[in-house]
């Protein structure tokens, strides 16, 4: 009779120490996800304006537009225009490569520059062939 009960302690102590690296593996795997979207957006976003207007600092707003949306810091972010002379006119191709790397959540700020998740995205935008 004594050990009425303990089934139900040993279930709950094995439930927190399961859960509890679920929930970080979770949230890890969002937050990776989350920059993922953002730096392909980004990449999408600043090759299409770049295309169009072909203005450099557009391009890049564009792209800082995009991470922004997502939620990430575009200071974090290196976005980088390929643009071989005469890719902006009709027929060119530009290629934009947007590299980051993604901080692991709740750690100490010792292990924030060492552990993380490096996420890049490129993108290559052609130019309209029948732009005037």
């Amino acid at each position: 009779m004594r050990e009425r009960g303990s089934a139900l302690v040993e279930f709950q102590v094995l439930a927190v120490l399961l859960l509890v690296p679920l929930v970080y593996v979770v949230l890890a795997a969002l937050d990776v996800q989350r920059t993922v979207f953002g730096a392909t957006q980004a990449a999408r976003e600043a090759g299409r304006v770049m295309a169009v207007s072909g203005d450099e600092s557009a391009a890049r707003y564009a792209a800082g537009l995009a991470l922004r949306d997502q939620g990430v810091d575009p200071s974090r972010v290196d976005v980088r225009l390929s643009c071989t002379p005469g890719c902006t006119t009709p027929g060119g191709r530009i290629t934009v490569g947007v590299a980051t790397r993604v901080a692991l959540p709740y750690l100490p700020d010792v292990l924030t520059g060492v552990v993380a998740v490096p996420v890049s995205a490129t993108h290559v935008a052609p130019v309209d062939r029948y732009r005037a």
